[in-house]
């Protein structure tokens, strides 16, 4: 087991200077391009690449502390899950009013804990997630970062197509629909679109693309098939939760709990 883990790490990225610069490089030909290409988010990928190399060396730096205790592991994963709240929330509710003038953006945190909590426990409860740091980390990591996709998309695509449609909202109304129906008939479509990265990474697995999770352990020491029984977990987990962030965060809208009753005009 060593020797694979040896022999397959070496075939990774060396950590050397000429990986930085390429980085670099690569990050200044992104900006570049988004923002002189007329995509007006020059500026945004370039924080972003400078955010998330940041944050990769202070989570590098903490994290090989956390997983040494359950109970700080617990901790790391609220807080992965109060940043993903804010950041769908905000991201959702850009450039619009919601409720009291402004967006709740603790909404959010109903269809993100909605997708991953069940997910979660059936996995602690069957023994099928090892009650550790190294484990429930990564595992936590990925659950919610795809319902924070999810939960940012759905809301903003639902959002979008209330306010450019806002007429026939108003006629649905007019023919006796209620306006939670009304709201949803026209915006449910739009908000399904946001499932369609994540049916796309699942149908095109192993001949597209080799996720991350069936990469990493093959390069661990793990069988093909043992990896590639965990990347299926990993996509139909995926599929479920974000299945159910849509739902919850359609049923929001629909409510008026996000972009509030008025939203669509």
């Amino acid at each position: 087991m060593r020797t694979l883990s040896a022999g397959a790490g070496s075939q990774l990225l060396p950590v050397t200077w000429p990986l930085g610069v390429a980085c670099a490089v690569l990050l200044a030909v992104a900006a570049l391009v988004a923002g002189r290409g007329g995509l007006g988010h020059g500026r945004a990928v370039l924080r972003a690449g400078v955010r998330a190399a940041v944050q990769l060396a202070a989570v590098a730096l903490v994290i090989a502390w956390v997983v040494r205790s359950l109970w700080a592991s617990a901790l790391f994963v609220v807080l992965m899950f109060a940043v993903a709240v804010r950041t769908a929330g905000r991201r959702t509710g850009e450039g619009r009013a919601g409720p009291g003038g402004r967006w709740e953006w603790a909404w959010a945190a109903v269809p993100i804990a909605a997708g991953v909590l069940p997910v979660l426990l059936l996995l602690a409860v069957t023994g099928l997630l090892p009650p550790k740091g190294l484990s429930v980390i990564p595992v936590a990591g990925i659950l919610i970062g795809g319902a924070l996709t999810a939960t940012s998309l759905a809301g903003r695509r639902a959002l979008d197509e209330l306010r450019l449609r806002h007429g026939e909202v108003e006629a649905a109304l007019a023919l006796g629909f209620e306006e939670r129906d009304a709201r949803l008939e026209i915006c449910r479509t739009a908000a399904a679109t946001s499932l369609v990265p994540a049916l796309d990474q699942t149908r095109t697995v192993g001949l597209v693309t080799l996720p991350g999770a069936f990469v990493g352990m093959l390069l661990g020491g793990a069988t093909p098939v043992q990896a590639g029984a965990v990347q299926l977990f990993v996509l139909v987990a995926l599929l479920a939760v974000e299945a159910v962030a849509v739902t919850a965060v359609l049923e929001l809208v629909g409510r008026g709990l996000v972009g509030g009753p008025g939203g669509s005009r």
